[in-house]
């Protein structure tokens, strides 16, 4: 029931917590009601976020309110120190997302446009520049910003029916989202000037070949492959993580010497970790290494005093407004506010 409310309110954006052993938990919390004292447990299972994109009536479409949704989940995961790993994928079937929201677009004037396509490109910026690492699940088109969406994660996965492309020279403007930046660093000048001038449309065959995706997998089967790649990443030390992906993203951005120095001062931050030393014992021991920064498995935040019968489950969502909106089964509105009120704690706790 709680889902066809969901879809009801045309939510953009949904936020999920994946578990060990790939089932994502929609931040998942249970209420539990001592006489009269309400205790909510938010369940921390793993350090993998996962984002999902949800506007099926306009293939995920990117809008204003998709925007800003955008916006506030990375707000979300920048602010959780338990986060490790970032997936972005679609709830649409056969759809990442179809680009530019073109209807909204012909209602902007000149300068709403100018705007949008600003803020949209400082947006991507802000997923490119998380210190955790990313993955683009895409099952079906991603085109223009959708494309450009996925350029700007770290790993991009997908299945063997997804289409890519940039088409906007067919609408007299040209890629304003970093696709015309971020492309050629991925497949080199000469394939992204072809994809760009052309507008033309690849297949996931194509673009395994030329590097634009590291996995192609059956149709369906990405969304699986990406959440084996994260949990990988998940077990390893998070410091470690951070600061490769610090020393990758920033040293190739200038010459090899100060590179090598960029790699210097990250690899010194390891070195004085406790994680590295535990690293060491864990080998030694024959055992898995227990890092320190890891999420935590159960937080509890006391709620005002409100009696609550029988232990419904809910789930917290990005909603199209681009606030952070939780739902649960019970439809009880002065239990939802102290809901928000509690639970912002727990979503952004170290």
């Amino acid at each position: 029931m709680a889902e066809e409310e969901l879809q009801e309110s045309d939510t953009a954006v949904r936020l999920f917590r994946v578990s060990e052993d790939g089932e994502a938990l929609r931040f998942q919390f249970r209420f539990n009601s001592v006489g009269r004292k309400t205790k909510v447990s938010f369940l921390y299972r793993t350090g993998i976020i996962e984002v999902k994109l949800d506007r099926p009536a306009v293939k995920n479409a990117i809008g204003r309110d998709m925007l800003k949704g955008l916006q506030h989940a990375l707000e979300v995961v920048t602010a959780d120190s338990t986060a490790n790993v970032l997936v972005i994928s679609s709830s649409v079937p056969r759809v990442f997302c179809a680009g530019a929201d073109l209807k909204e677009r012909r209602t902007m004037n000149p300068s709403e446009v100018q705007f949008f396509v600003n803020s949209l490109r400082l947006t991507f910026s802000l997923l490119e520049s998380l210190r955790i690492p990313t993955i683009a699940v895409i099952e079906g088109v991603a085109l223009g910003g959708g494309l450009e969406m996925a350029l700007s994660c770290d790993l991009r996965i997908c299945g063997e029916d997804a289409t890519f492309g940039l088409p906007e020279t067919g609408l007299a403007i040209i890629p304003g989202a970093g696709g015309t930046q971020r492309l050629p660093r991925l497949v080199g000048k000469s394939f992204a000037k072809e994809i760009i001038f052309t507008g033309r449309k690849l297949d996931a065959k194509e673009a395994h070949s030329i590097g634009l995706v590291n996995y192609c997998l059956p149709a369906g089967g990405a969304h699986l492959k990406a959440l084996e790649i994260a949990r990988d990443i998940n077990q390893k030390g998070p410091l470690a993580i951070k600061m490769a992906k610090r020393a990758i993203d920033e040293g190739l951005e200038v010459d090899l010497s100060s590179a090598l120095a960029l790699e210097e001062e990250c690899y010194q931050q390891v070195m004085e970790s406790k994680d590295r030393l535990e690293g060491l014992a864990a080998f030694a021991e024959k055992r898995k290494p227990i890092y320190t920064v890891r999420p935590q498995h159960h937080q509890e935040a006391s709620v005002k005093e409100w009696s609550l019968r029988g232990g419904p489950v809910g789930e917290a969502v990005i909603g199209s407004h681009g606030k952070l909106v939780y739902n649960y089964y019970g439809g009880n509105s002065k239990m939802n506010e102290l809901m928000q009120r509690a639970m912002a704690g727990c979503l952004c706790s170290s």
